[in-house]
């Protein structure tokens, strides 16, 4: 969600529209670090000029440090939870995606995804899911 909500994409207004809806929105650790992957991979595409996405990075840490976002840290009950999903094989849920849902799941906070699969593995797990779409 953090994605379009920074970088124009088909889905940005319900990102924004969604993130805005929430006096303080909640991310993990986790988002940050797949935030600045999907940028550097816009970046190596030619989809994004470096210096925008070196912008998106600094605006991103401003609101990070101003504690627009309530940041939930990445912990190892989340790894465990997330092992534990993906061991039970019902439902094709990739790492990192099973520890975005553990964060998500622990915290008690609804889950917000474009990801239709992404979504169904949520729900396979009992996770709260908002579906942007």
């Amino acid at each position: 969600m953090l994605v379009p909500y920074y970088s124009p994409e088909p889905l940005s207004a319900r990102c924004e529209a969604l993130i805005l809806s929430e006096a303080r929105p909640v991310i993990s650790d986790l988002c940050a670090v797949e935030l600045v992957s999907a940028l550097a991979r816009k970046v190596r595409r030619g989809e994004l000029k470096a210096a925008d996405a070196e912008q998106i990075k600094s605006l991103f840490r401003s609101q990070i440090e101003a504690a627009y976002y309530t940041l939930l840290p990445l912990e190892r009950h989340h790894l465990r939870l997330a092992q534990d999903w993906i061991g039970q094989f019902k439902a094709p849920l990739r790492s990192l995606d099973g520890l975005h849902l553990a964060v998500a799941a622990t915290g008690g906070i609804p889950f917000a995804t474009a990801d239709r699969a992404l979504a169904d593995c949520a729900e396979v797990f009992g996770v709260e899911v908002v579906l942007v779409g």
